[in-house]
């Protein structure tokens, strides 16, 4: 146990100088000829392209020519690369400040943008979801965005953080249902869940009373708006106490 948490340690050290740039550049052998960000991008494209599963050190090297070995002069490990993918897939945040109106469409900006970045890299959402990763400066920048909106609406620095978490996870889970979905499973889904509701509809009331009423019916609305909305009366309610 003690050796795993040291090697921990040591692989947020790496990641943390990875992303903010500050690893010691290598001191023997050949002059460097690659870079940590431009493995990190020929990683992103794969994982753009088939997914997080088929990125490897391995792939990756053969892209440019040269075996996995070589790599591990500017990346410690799949881990560490798998940080850098990450930060610079998100990229910069959204310059969300200067439009008009105030937090509430400041904010829906920026979950939009969140959103979109999403859907051009739906892999991210597997690799932040399953552990707590060393933050780069793209993903702070986007924190700090929120932040900066937030600051006008009077509530404290904690519920300004709670409301950014409360924020992210709702982009997410919208972005999380955008990648799941598949037409095919969706109605062989529906099929088998009316079959079953008919047979059992005395047991699931509510819910039958509800789909009779539309309430799984197809919609035009963006999924992403209504969880907005209400996050910020909330938001709202709480900044006029």
């Amino acid at each position: 146990m003690a050796a795993k948490k040291t090697g921990e340690r040591a692989g947020a050290k790496a990641s943390f100088a990875l992303l903010w740039g500050e690893q010691e550049p290598p001191s023997r052998g050949p002059k460097p000829t690659l870079t940590a960000n431009r493995i990190a991008e020929a990683a992103i494209g794969i994982a753009d392209g088939e997914g997080l599963d088929a990125v490897s050190l391995a792939r990756v090297a053969k892209g440019f020519g040269v075996t996995a070995m070589a790599l591990y002069r500017y990346v410690p490990g799949k881990t560490e690369l798998l940080d850098l993918m990450v930060d610079l897939a998100i990229g910069p945040p959204p310059a969300v400040g200067d439009i008009p109106g105030g937090w509430r469409p400041q904010l829906t900006e920026w979950a939009r943008q969140c959103l979109a970045m999403y859907r051009r890299h739906p892999w991210i959402l597997a690799a932040t979801g399953t552990r707590r990763q060393i933050m780069g400066p793209h993903q702070l920048g986007w924190l700090e965005a929120a932040l900066a909106v937030l600051a006008g609406t009077g509530l404290s620095a904690a519920q300004r953080h709670d409301t950014f978490l409360l924020l992210a996870g709702h982009v997410r889970t919208v972005a999380q249902q955008y990648a799941d979905h598949d037409d095919v499973a969706s109605e062989e889904w529906a099929q088998l869940a009316a079959q079953a509701l008919e047979r059992h509809q005395e047991r699931f009331p509510a819910l039958s009373e509800a789909i009779a009423e539309g309430a799984f019916a197809p919609r035009e609305a963006d999924p992403l708006d209504f969880g907005l909305e209400r996050i910020f009366d909330g938001v709202a309610a709480l900044a006029s106490r």
